[in-house]
């Protein structure tokens, strides 16, 4: 078949194929019929990606390569970011940027077994699980409703003289009140975590100037599982303006090594025989030299070559997620009197991951049974992930001994949200026939 042909033009006509393929196999239809499954969230790709993801294939590079280093570059550069460290998930990009924080190369600031991190308990467990498991003290605060964000009033009375850090999450792609959380973390030289991995493509305002959510703390994390505003299948990053957290991501996500030179690359810094490290012999192999207890979190160049084809289309996504959003906001507003609907600051521009209902005290209305009602009428719901993390089986130790974590006042809107609040999908694959059969059922059931 190949006869005869170099090697460029036999890729081409493997990629010709693959197109030719994806047009008569996997593209879908999007016409909604009554009965169809409307799904929550999904993957929302065409042939570039798929031939993307063959081209990379065929280098059989299968580590990271070309195409991770070109999606860690074009990702900085369109979420505003001068570094980009690429990982094989968003709790992996959680895992990292914390660990980054218990780094001796930070001195005074290293978080340390025994010191606090304010965070919130209504939300998905990875942003609070890299607290425990490096031995630091997750201190909960309630979130407010209808914004399901970190309540900043609480703030000052979690501080204590072991606070170090506050990491918590953009919710469902609404920006938290950065000013006030930057202003707080400002005043008292605590790091700031933005797990921005349902936001990717939020703007904030702030002094006056619009920046990507996850560029404004120290560090920033996006994960790229499918629901989510990009995907590789797998896949996450962490982004810092800071060189010195960027070197020490670089150094845990690989492993924990001193050295700074790409897979396959040896002596990049021409001193790799030269120097001395801890209590090695002098001259020992530098690219063998450990500063970090790190692991190996990086993704396969397959995954980045997706990446590259979706960052591509990520503006008409976003777009996308913020029409399907006001849609929802507009046509079912009417039902106030029985529904609490999400609500954005004015200072904020969402990139939605979906949109959030809940059910008030008096509407005389079952949460359950309304979720169970949209599931049978094929409309995919989504609890808001752990509701009250702390009620969770994961929990019952460390609640029975009353150790390893702190509450400040109470968590009452986060257990109204455990009990009281479900979200549907915005994503870019809807179209008006699946939102407008969504309207209808619920304002059926609702009426």
């Amino acid at each position: 078949m190949f006869e005869n042909k170099t090697e460029t033009q036999a890729r081409k006509e493997i990629l010709d194929l693959v197109r030719e393929y994806h047009d008569k196999y996997l593209r879908k239809d999007t016409k909604f019929n009554i009965g169809d499954r409307i799904s929550y969230s999904g993957r929302v790709y065409d042939e570039n990606e798929v031939c993307s993801l063959v081209d990379s294939s065929l280098d059989f590079w299968l580590t990271m390569g070309r195409y991770s280093d070109r999606f860690e570059k074009e990702f900085a550069e369109f979420i505003g970011s001068k570094y980009c460290s690429v990982v094989n998930s968003g709790s992996s990009a959680n895992l990292l940027a914390f660990a980054a924080l218990t780094s001796p190369l930070l001195k005074e600031r290293k978080v340390n077994r025994g010191d606090e991190v304010i965070t919130v308990a209504a939300g998905f467990p990875t942003t609070v699980a890299p607290i425990i498991q490096y031995g630091a003290i997750p201190v909960f605060v309630d979130v407010t409703i209808p914004e399901y964000n970190i309540d900043v009033n609480m703030l000052e009375e979690a501080l204590s003289d072991r606070t170090k850090a506050v990491m918590v999450a953009h919710t469902l792609g609404n920006p938290f009140n950065i000013s006030k959380v930057k202003e707080f973390c400002n005043k008292y030289n605590l790091w700031l975590i933005e797990d921005n991995c349902d936001a990717l493509g939020s703007k904030y305002c702030i002094d006056g100037e619009w920046k990507y959510t996850g560029t404004i703390g120290d560090i920033g994390t996006s994960s790229f599982y499918p629901p989510h505003h990009i995907t590789m299948g797998e896949g996450g990053a962490v982004y810092t303006d800071n060189a010195l957290l960027n070197k020490i991501i670089k150094s845990i996500r690989d492993w924990g090594r001193d050295c700074a030179c790409p897979s396959g690359v040896d002596n990049l810094c021409q001193n790799r025989f030269n120097g001395q490290f801890g209590e090695l012999p002098e001259g020992y192999d530098h690219k063998y030299v450990y500063s970090h207890f790190g692991y190996n979190l990086k993704i396969t160049d397959m995954q980045a070559a997706i990446g590259c084809e979706q960052i591509k289309k990520l503006p008409s996504f976003i777009e996308a997620r913020r029409k399907n959003w006001n849609r929802l906001k507009e046509e079912l507003g009417c039902l106030s009197d029985k529904i609490i609907l999400p609500k954005l600051d004015k200072n904020t521009e969402p990139s939605w991951f979906g949109f959030l209902i809940t059910l008030k005290d008096n509407s005389g209305i079952s949460r359950d049974g309304f979720v169970r009602h949209l599931e049978e009428k094929g409309i995919q719901t989504r609890m808001l992930f752990a509701g009250n993390l702390i009620k969770h089986p994961c929990f019952d130790e460390m609640r029975e001994s009353g150790e390893g974590y702190r509450v400040v006042g109470t968590l009452l809107n986060t257990d109204k949200i455990m009990n009281d609040t479900f979200w549907i999908g915005v994503y870019p694959g809807m179209n008006d026939d699946k939102l407008g059969y969504m309207i209808k059922i619920i304002k059926e059931y609702l009426k």
